[in-house]
């Protein structure tokens, strides 16, 4: 059974960092893409970041980019999240994904097959 649980969400300032991190289990995690989504209140789902198996290729979404780094460490079967300078538009639940197999940087949520329940970040003025 695939399993990915997010952790680390919390309510924390603007201007201030927060990490979350995602354990996935089921899967042979370094064989996958991994992304984080999210989506607010109101708003549609969006895409934040994604990492490649192997970790040498990261790609974001224009309005996280230069402010969240996307890891992972294949070993202990997570991927991260580092979220600096944090505003209160970042304020959304967020997801992560697996892209099973695939050594991609894709955006497009449809190639992402198995998702966590997502864990709560909220930013405050």
């Amino acid at each position: 059974q695939v399993q990915l649980v997010e952790s680390g969400g919390g309510l924390v300032q603007a201007g201030n960092s927060l990490s979350i991190s995602c354990a996935v289990s089921g899967r042979p995690f370094s064989r996958d893409s991994m992304a984080w989504f999210r989506q607010g209140p109101g708003k549609e789902r969006e895409f934040v970041a994604v990492i490649t198996p192997g970790g040498d290729r990261t790609s974001y979404g224009d309005s996280v980019k230069g402010r969240f780094t996307i890891s992972r460490v294949n070993a202990k079967n997570t991927v991260y999240l580092q979220m600096n300078s944090l505003k209160v538009e970042d304020t959304a639940v967020y997801y992560c994904a697996t892209n099973p197999y695939r050594d991609s940087t894709t955006t497009n949520p449809a190639f992402y097959i198995y998702w966590g329940r997502g864990t709560q970040v909220t930013v405050s003025s």
